[in-house]
Order: structure tokens, then sequence, then C-alpha cells
């Protein structure tokens, strides 16, 4: 990575370490940045994506949160408002409007791709520490930052068009879908790193994923991280036959199991590149970088039943979202005669 190191750092008040002009290239998984480079590189197929968004409209999305939810801010949740500040401040990074949901399940989102904004639910809220609940800010700014949402917007079209049998998808939907859950999956672990960033505190990055897997109201005390640790080792260091489900059960998944997840955040700490930033050894914006290097790794990083279906991984994706492109514009263009 191409990077230059600052002489200086800035703290902020809480004492994090403001990453300036960071690039999100600092905290992208290397399959995260390829596949999206891979992507981008079919001519036009950004504006397409575009166009299928727009059939649903953002403006429409924002509309109904803006109705049936709360807009956190200086005097709606004002802790929350002042988290989120404290998060972009550490990012270097503007600020995206933030609602809470009134949703059982704990989940939150970053929504929409020209205004973005983010979504918590309330149970999350009630189940999560200050602190975990800025992990969960930081990831979802990180989304915003890494511009996930539009490529998560055609795997989530393309998930539903398929169980519908659309001719817009037809064969090229398989090989798609499995290219783009797997760069999901590394997306949400590029997105992890963004959270532990805007914190600098791993016991509660974790601690959010043990609240995503197993909170519950009124018992937070009761929940160890460190034991919900020892079970992401003891999940990863099964073999045989359990091996094989793990993985066929992670296939269709968007996202990794959270004890994947937690194991992840702890690796990428241990290879010492999260110290590195935080001593200014990281990619700002207007620094040169090079996909290439990235592109190169991805077989490394893509699962193994990944690297199986896609031998000649280059071809057979391109040539798939290709075919797909293709068969959309035609679509389009018929519609419009």
């Amino acid at each position: 990575m191409a990077a230059k190191k600052i002489q200086a750092l800035d703290l902020h008040a809480s004492g994090r370490v403001i990453l300036d002009n960071v690039h999100p290239h600092t905290w992208e998984h290397p399959t995260d940045r390829a596949a999206l480079a891979s992507l981008q590189k079919i001519p036009g197929f950004d504006s397409l994506l575009r166009k299928f968004v727009g059939m649903f409209g953002e403006k429409n999305i924002g509309m109904i949160y803006t109705a049936a939810a709360v807009r956190v801010g200086p005097t709606q949740y004002p802790k929350i408002h002042d988290s989120l500040v404290r998060v972009c401040e550490v990012l270097d990074t503007d600020l995206p409007p933030l609602f809470i949901s009134q949703t059982p399940m704990a989940n939150a989102g970053a929504v929409g791709m020209d205004n973005p904004f983010i979504v918590l639910n309330s149970t999350l809220v009630e189940l999560a520490t200050p602190d975990e609940l800025e992990v969960v800010l930081g990831h979802e700014v990180g989304h915003i930052m890494s511009d996930h949402a539009l490529y998560r917007t055609l795997l989530f079209l393309l998930l539903d068009m398929s169980s519908r049998v659309s001719p817009i998808v037809g064969q090229a939907a398989v090989p798609i879908m499995l290219a783009l859950l797997e760069w999901s999956r590394k997306a949400e672990i590029s997105c992890d790193r963004a959270g532990l960033l805007a914190v600098q505190d791993l016991h509660a990055a974790q601690g959010m994923h043990c609240v995503m897997a197993g909170g519950v109201r009124g018992r937070r005390d009761e929940l160890s991280v460190e034991a919900f640790v020892e079970q992401a080792d003891e999940y990863r260091s099964m073999g045989g036959l359990t091996a094989y489900y793990r993985l066929m059960a992670t296939l269709g998944r968007s996202h990794d199991f959270p004890v994947i997840r937690v194991a992840e955040l702890r690796n990428w700490v241990d290879e010492g590149d999260y110290a590195k930033i935080l001593g200014g050894d990281y990619l700002r914006h207007g620094d040169p970088h090079s996909v290439a290097d990235d592109i190169k790794v991805v077989g490394k990083n893509f699962s193994d039943k990944a690297n199986q279906i896609f031998d000649d991984t280059d071809k057979y994706v391109n040539d798939a979202l290709t075919n797909f492109f293709n068969n959309a514009k035609k679509i389009f263009d018929d519609e419009g005669n």
C-alpha cells in the first residue's frame, strides 16, 4: 500500500486518533476492492444500476423513514447524535442523516446512494453499550465511504428477481449472485474494520457482534465477549464433515456469521495493519494506488468454494456480468421504443 506517514497525529477529544483525509481503501478487504473494481470496469454498468434503483425510488425510501422513524439530531437523542459526530470526526467524513426505527431485530443499515443515510433499529440501541453503538455507526459510515450501497442494491435485486425467475437475470444469475455474495461478506469485514477504527477499542468491536448474535435486554452484564471469542475459535477449528457444512451454510449468506467476523477482526489486529493505521501509515485521498495488486490476491481471499466455482474468476464473472448487462440494457431499450 502506497501511503505517507504523518509526522504528528491529531487526537480527538475522546483520545482517539483522527484519521485525517483517510481513504476507505485503508480498511477495505482486498476482495472487496478488487470485486468493485471489476464491476466498475464494465462500460455503463453503474448507470444501469442507478436505473434499477431509480425504479424503486431512493427518495421514496427516504420519505418513508422520515414519516415512520425518528431522525436523530442535537435535540433528538442528542447523545446518539454526539456519537455519530464523534465517529465522523475520527473517520474524517461528512455527517450523514441518522434515523432510529422501532424494530424488534437488533440491526442497522446504510441506505441510499446519492443521499445516503443510516438507520438504527431500536432494539440494537437498547442492547448495545455506547461504545458498541459507535462501532455500529462506524461500520455503517464505512459502507457509505466505500460506496457499497450501489452494489448491495444489485445483490438484493438479483436475489429478489431470481426468486421470481425473472428473464432479466437468466443464466447469468447464479455466478453473479455467488460472486456478489462473496464480495458482500468481504465488504462486511471491511466495514467491521472501519467500526473498529472509529472507536479504537477491540473489545467494543467484538462486543458489538456478541450483542448482535444473542444480546438480551437487561442482561448485558452477563454477556462475556471473551467467552464469545473462545466460541469463535471453536467454530473455526471444526474440521471434517462439519467444515463442509460450515462452508455450505456460508455460501448463500450476504454476511458472515458473527463468530467469523469476531475472529477476522482479531486476525487483522494481530497482523499489524490496525496498529500501522493508528500510527499514521494509511492511504489518503490523492495517494496513488493500483487495484492490480488487490486483484492478484483475490484468489487467496475468496472462500474455497468460490475458488472451485471460479477457476478462471476474471473471465467467468466478467462474462456473466456482461451478459446480464446486455440483457438488462435490451429490456430498457425495448421499453423506451
